[in-house]
């Protein structure tokens, strides 16, 4: 049999894992898989910054569900691709890292672009692998891939060193994975299941509370299946967003420190909270004391039983798989007659919810004559697009009128950072959707702040063609943090004001297009123009910088302690 060398071997098994795309950057160390990936039909994309490789793999992986790859060299390369592991990482997020290393016979000697990087990431990725030997190399990427994409996903980082990658071994894909120590649950707990419904069935004012877990397990439909066959309503995080369509009646929009109050006002008062795929992130509980306090019951379902009874303790965990999860509960639930006869008491507590979001709605006043509002420049990117498109967002304030208040209607549509919330997100992880998905918009919304982190893949939109929109909600300010330092610190606003580039200069200086707004006449045509301009397009787009995303649970606070608007 023919021997290949360890970087041809690394090839050929992305090629048997199926991958059709890598972001990278090369360098000394990784050179020889460079050099062998150029012979294979693998599309590779050139980024401008390590960071941006690893969010455009995680915004590639959100789209297809499937690992997104990244490929970097050694040292300052493998490090500043960190920040997008440690993001993949807080947002369940498969990504394979394949790293350069310094030869065996240097490592620990501090070598010219070494860095212990299985260390620095084995607090932040799911697993982590330093290969030592060619022989167990195609086995470790098969493992690589599939840590990465079964159970709770999540980063794995594969280190290459260089000679590992320079000698040659017989290539023989592994057919199959066979991990001792991990063996993820997919089947739920028939008992506990039947207990769930039976907890369901005697609740007064029942509430689902979805997180991300439900896109990643692909149970968008078995959830509204469940949602609408038993009449409760379902409330989204921030990751969740699109599990339930934003036209179904049942659905109430997100929850937490930005939830709205007749959201929130919800969760303080159902009895049976039935949280799917999420993990009770301290941005949905506040204080902790306080959530959900007429709850007399709570059902956890997760895939990872680390996450069960972590920050809030339930009374009924099912570890498994959410698709197979709800599957199994949809099938006892068509055997229970008693399940028919609350669809009418539960119909009033819907009823009620949307009482309360009516009573006080989310920014009543979203028009002013005199400046341009978020709120005008969200419905005017719904008004072009007909929420057909994938939206990715940077982090701060635009993010999270984005969540507010664009009506994502399916899965796998809305992209951005939850957990680690990392500025510089946006662009790179919208131009990885649009590989993911090339026939799909996709709008890339940010701030003035958020945009600068990682601006520089503006040149990698350019050079590979991507007709990608990137939205700038400027108001010169560090948005959310002066927000927080207006409400919480007395109005002293310590370096949160910024001076920005002329982003439409910038714009034109990488070969994309920019556009420039700042009254609300122009809003509705400049953006219609510059949606159908092909290719890069910046829009820079003026909003004051009083506004503030309202209503806000007060750090430390509980939900019904909200600041309203």
């Amino acid at each position: 049999m023919k021997k290949l060398t360890g970087a041809q071997i690394v090839i050929e098994s992305l090629i048997a894992e199926g991958v059709d795309v890598i972001f990278g950057y090369p360098g000394g160390a990784i050179l020889p898989t460079y050099d062998a990936l150029l012979d294979s039909k693998i599309k590779h994309v050139l980024v401008r910054h390590e960071q941006g490789a690893a969010h455009m793999a995680e915004g590639y992986a959100r789209v297809t569900g499937k690992p997104g790859v990244v490929m970097v060299t050694s040292g300052p390369g493998a490090t500043n691709a960190v920040t997008g592991i440690a993001d993949a990482y807080m947002d369940s997020t498969p990504v394979v890292m394949l790293s350069g290393q310094v030869s065996t016979s240097l490592i620990g000697n501090d070598a010219f672009q070494e860095a212990d990087i299985v260390g620095i990431t084995r607090p932040c990725s799911k697993h982590n692998y330093l290969v030592k030997d060619i022989r167990d190399l195609a086995r470790i990427i098969k493992e690589a891939f599939y840590i990465a994409g079964s159970g709770r996903p999540g980063p794995v980082i594969v280190d290459l060193p260089k000679d590992i990658q320079q000698a040659e071994h017989t290539f023989k894909f592994p057919e199959t994975v066979e991990l001792r120590g991990y063996k993820p649950t997919v089947r739920g707990n028939p008992r506990q299941i039947e207990r769930a419904v039976e907890a369901i069935e005697n609740s007064e004012r029942p509430l689902f509370y979805v997180g991300g877990g439900v896109q990643w397990s692909g149970a968008a439909p078995e959830l509204q299946q469940l949602a609408r066959g038993l009449g409760i309503p379902v409330t989204e995080t921030l990751m969740a967003l699109g599990s339930m369509p934003a036209s179904d009646p049942l659905r109430l929009g997100m929850l937490g420190m930005h939830g709205s109050y007749g959201t929130n006002t919800a969760v303080c008062n159902t009895d049976c909270l039935i949280a799917v795929g999420a993990r009770f992130d301290d941005r949905v509980t506040g204080r902790l004391a306080n959530f959900a306090p007429k709850a007399e019951t709570i059902i956890h379902v997760d895939i990872d039983p680390s996450s069960i009874s972590k920050n809030v303790k339930v009374d009924i965990p099912i570890v498994g798989d959410i698709k197979h999860v709800l599957t199994d509960m949809l099938s006892v639930v068509k055997g229970r007659e008693g399940i028919a006869k609350r669809h009418a008491v539960w119909q009033k507590w819907v009823e009620q919810i949307h009482r309360w979001h009516k009573e006080k709605p989310l920014y009543e006043n979203g028009k002013r004559a005199d400046h341009i509002t978020p709120m005008q420049v969200i419905g005017e990117l719904y008004n072009l697009t007909k929420g057909e498109c994938i939206v990715a967002t940077d982090v701060g304030q635009h993010q999270m009128w984005v969540a507010q208040l664009f009506p994502f209607e399916r899965p796998r549509s809305f992209l951005t950072s939850g957990g680690l919330g990392t500025m510089g997100y946006g662009l790179p992880a919208g131009i990885g959707a649009k590989f993911a998905a090339p026939d799909r918009e996709v709008v890339v919304v940010t701030g003035d702040g958020s945009i600068q982190m990682n601006i520089q893949e503006l040149g990698t939109a350019v050079e590979y063609g991507i007709d990608i929109k990137v939205v700038i909600l400027n108001n010169y300010f560090l948005g959310m943090v002066r927000q927080w330092q207006e409400k919480f610190y007395n109005e002293r606003y310590s370096y949160s004001a910024m001076s920005v580039p002329n982003f439409v200069k910038l714009a034109e200086a990488y070969g994309a297009h920019g556009f420039r707004i700042e009254k609300p006449e122009e809003l509705a045509k400049t953006m219609k123009e510059a949606f159908a301009t092909r290719g890069p397009v910046l829009i820079d787009i003026a909003i004051p910088k009083e506004e503030a995303v309202m209503p806000m649970i007060p750090p430390g606070g509980a939900m019904s302690e909200m600041l309203l608007a």
